[in-house]
């Protein structure tokens, strides 16, 4: 059967790039197969320094058997080769793992690959496509099946792609934050400077009516001096407040922006009061909150349900609901989904991929512009999130 490699095929040139026989962990329930595959890897530039039952195993074992490749079998009991992959590469980043199944399913592909596997094989594949794949893993390409190929390259082009707009847009979210924060303590040190000689010279003139000494003519023209310096002094204030307010943040129609947000989204319905307060954002980073939150509705509800979005006006602040249709949210899970890289679906039974951050994320740019990401309700029949949106009062 004819395998497409994911750089070049391998050579003798190429293996003599791994400098020594490249160490190899064979994972698979079946004692029978994992036997015929070892037989298959007992080779001059392989050297086999262990086997394992299920992906546990594999954990157990990463550190003293020192692997270069992993074979790992996808279905195996107690932990499956998704899990293991994905847990083995945030430890070891530098294993390769090339995954081997039975099946042609290219949703575990998929799996597979966002796991962290560099190949992926059939067990009905020829030896040399099985060697092959071991060694490009152990030179850092891989091999897929053509079988599987195109669909899964498409597939992880258009994840890759939006993940590179999301890190862009967060990026520069991030930039402006930062350029807004320097801006903040600038605008506060020269506040300050500007302030002190005012305050002194009213202090002055205060203190020298206290004392007494003055004339009466002397003490009207201090008082009059003191109310012009007043004066003056609140302007300054009133053109820092402006200059500070327009500098850091933008006063945003949450409405407005909800339904651009949502205008290729066909699913999702805008519901607001008549009336609403603009609030003071970073758009750019309020924009990908909502859409977080959206995307996140979208995809784990079930295809073409509703999702619906509620603004309203809080105590202090403005609501936004983000509703879906979903199976709702485990209680002992309505802490973790807000963790970096959490995901409540079952690996082997996954199917929606991705990297676990949106809500994280979220909840992080909330609490920064000072309001905040919660789970306020999940069921059988739905998850409410609520953003709240601090007001300026």
């Amino acid at each position: 059967m004819e395998r497409v490699a994911l750089g070049c095929s391998t050579s003798a040139h190429q293996l003599r790039r791994v400098r020594h026989r490249i160490r190899v962990l064979v994972a698979d329930d079946n004692a029978g197969f994992r036997e015929s595959v070892l037989t298959l890897l007992d080779t001059e530039d392989l050297q086999i320094v262990g086997e394992a039952g299920s992906g546990a195993e594999v954990l157990e074992l990463i550190a003293v058997a020192e692997p270069d490749v992993v074979l790992m079998d996808v279905r195996m009991p107690v932990m499956d080769g998704i899990e293991a992959t994905r847990r083995l590469k945030a430890h070891h980043p530098q294993i390769g793992v090339v995954a081997l199944s039975g099946h042609e399913d290219q949703d575990m592909v998929r799996e597979m690959l966002v796991a962290g596997a560099s190949g992926y094989v059939l067990k009905d594949s020829d030896g040399d496509d099985i060697l092959n794949a071991i060694t490009q893993a152990a030179l850092g390409g891989g091999v897929l099946s053509p079988e599987v190929t195109p669909r899964v390259i498409e597939e992880l082009t258009d994840a890759l792609d939006r993940e590179r707009r999301r890190t862009k847009e967060l990026e520069e979210a991030q930039e402006a934050l930062v350029e807004r924060s320097t801006r903040r303590h600038e605008m506060v040190a020269r506040l300050s400077h500007e302030l002190r000689t005012p305050v002194t010279v009213i202090l002055g003139m205060a203190q020298t009516l206290a004392q007494g000494t003055a004339q009466p003519d002397q003490r009207q023209e201090l008082l009059d001096r003191m109310v012009d310096r007043a004066k003056a002094l609140g302007r300054l204030v009133e053109r820092f407040e402006l200059t500070v307010d327009a500098g850091l943040t933008e006063l945003v129609d949450v409405v407005a922006m909800a339904r651009e947000v949502t205008a290729q989204r066909g699913r999702v319905t805008v519901i607001a009061a008549h009336t609403l307060p603009a609030v003071s954002v970073n758009p750019v980073a309020a924009a990908r909150i909502l859409d977080e939150l959206v995307d996140n509705a979208v995809r784990f509800s079930p295809d073409g349900s509703p999702v619906d979005i509620d603004v309203s006006l809080g105590l202090a602040c403005v609501d936004v609901r983000i509703t879906d249709r979903g199976p709702g949210i485990d209680p002992s899970d309505r802490d973790r989904i807000f963790g970096a890289f959490e995901q409540l679906e079952e690996l082997n039974r996954r199917v929606h991929p991705g990297a676990g951050l949106g809500l994280s994320l979220a909840r992080t740019a909330a609490r920064a512009m000072g309001g905040d990401v919660e789970l306020e309700r999940s069921g059988p029949e739905g998850s409410t999130f609520l953003w709240r949106i601090a007001l300026d009062v």
